[in-house]
């Protein structure tokens, strides 16, 4: 038989999965791991959430296949959510569709727009999937340095005239996965602007809109006219710490939608009813469990950046997301990010993400999650503080650090 399969030949092997082995080992030996690498939200979900997930699961009528394009109850309170929230008017009908988490959307989109040939304008360094859904649907990937939104779309001219043939789509993400960057309105307008000149359709992940520390963050379907190329991709997972529930919807454009919903409408039959009961009731409900989710992950950030930088290693603070995107210290970071996250876990037993595994120009950096409490991020900072001092990187006196 052979096994020499096209589409996996186009995929790399998974940088973070080399990390995620050695982590494993390390924890079989008896060692502490602190894991700030993958963004698997650690609070629970908010218990009305939950409640109304066991009430609805108890029900007779509710264990048969569900609706694929998500039930009509969660699909209008998606649209009360983007007019609360962003003034954005959508048809529940037509522009909205619910999705098994945001990932499995815009792998199923990118199937549904895409063909062999065609190239797709991506940031880079930016969330995998947004280049790998891609090219498992067979399309090219231009990636353009991406480290400031700013940065990206003055490259994005550059991308166009050079690619050939001309790219039929650009992904955007704000606030980033991994950098943490955020983007105002007149991004947005700009983008649009750019989009429609070149004939591109606009898909754009918001799945960190509500993990703010500062403004709100804004929707690129604010923009007039931004309906007619562009659709979004929102999941439940970091709202309101829903991951493995896995549910997300997308709005946005009525043909890109429709286009989904077809391609969904062979692979799946929606996700399991009381779940997406459960997320009616999440959006619909208090959001006072949003707010102090965000304050949970501001307190996080302010001790990270603090402990960090007094421990030798000088960390932005992030705007927005559950991640602060560090440059490897300047004495190290010629062993590159794999290497770095390698020795940081072997000997100061703190796992966090190399910036390589979000694409070429992420090498210089890692990302860490904000994903233990206040107490383990501490005790991480006194390990990378040994960690550094035995490589000669010295800690930075309070004074400094201010």
């Amino acid at each position: 038989m052979n096994t020499d399969f096209h589409k996996i030949r186009r995929l790399p092997p998974y940088v973070f999965e080399q990390v995620n082995r050695q982590k494993a080992a390390l924890r079989a030996q008896g060692a502490d791991i602190i894991d700030l690498g993958m963004g698997n939200p650690d609070l629970p979900t908010p218990s009305h959430i939950v409640d109304k997930l066991c009430e609805t699961a108890r029900r007779p009528d509710v264990n048969g296949y569900s609706a694929s394009r998500g039930i009509k109850g969660l699909r209008r309170a998606v649209t009360d959510y983007y007019k609360r929230r962003f003034d954005v008017t959508l048809d529940k009908d037509r522009e909205v569709i619910v999705t098994l988490g945001s990932k499995e959307g815009f792998a199923n989109l990118a199937q549904a727009i895409s063909a062999p040939g065609d190239v797709i304008l991506s940031p880079d360094p930016s969330y995998p999937l947004h280049s790998f859904g891609f090219i498992i649907a067979g399309a090219s990937i231009r990636g353009v340095p991406a480290h400031t939104p700013e940065q990206y779309l003055s490259n994005l001219g550059k991308a166009v005239r050079y690619c050939v043939p001309p790219p039929t789509a650009m992904v955007l993400c704000f606030p980033s996965n991994p950098t943490a960057e955020v983007c105002d309105l007149d991004f947005y307008k700009e983008a649009v602007k750019f989009a429609r000149k070149h004939d591109l359709i606009v898909l754009s992940d918001l799945a960190y809109n509500e993990i703010y520390f500062e403004e709100p963050t804004p929707s690129i379907l604010q923009v007039d006219g931004a309906k007619d190329i562009a659709v979004e991709f929102t999941t439940m997972s970091k709202t309101y710490s829903m991951a493995g529930w896995r549910i997300g919807f997308v709005a946005g454009n009525e043909k890109l939608v429709g286009a989904l919903a077809r391609v969904k409408s062979y692979l799946d039959y929606g996700a399991y009813t009381p779940i997406q009961v459960a997320a009616t009731a999440a959006l619909d409900g208090p959001q006072t469990c949003v707010e102090e989710t965000r304050q949970i992950y501001r307190t996080r950030r302010d001790v990270l950046v603090e402990s960090f930088t007094r421990a030798g290693w000088a960390v932005p603070s992030p705007k927005a997301s559950m991640f602060a995107w560090a440059p490897i210290p300047e004495p190290l970071r010629e062993m590159g990010s794999l290497e770095f996250s390698l020795q940081l876990i072997n000997e100061a037993h703190v796992a966090v993400a190399p910036g390589a595994g979000f694409g070429e120009q992420g090498d210089g950096h890692v990302r860490i999650a904000l994903v233990e409490n206040e107490q383990r991020i501490r005790q991480a900072a006194r390990n990378i503080r040994k960690f550094l001092q035995a490589r000669g990187v010295q800690a930075i006196s309070p004074a400094a650090a201010e």
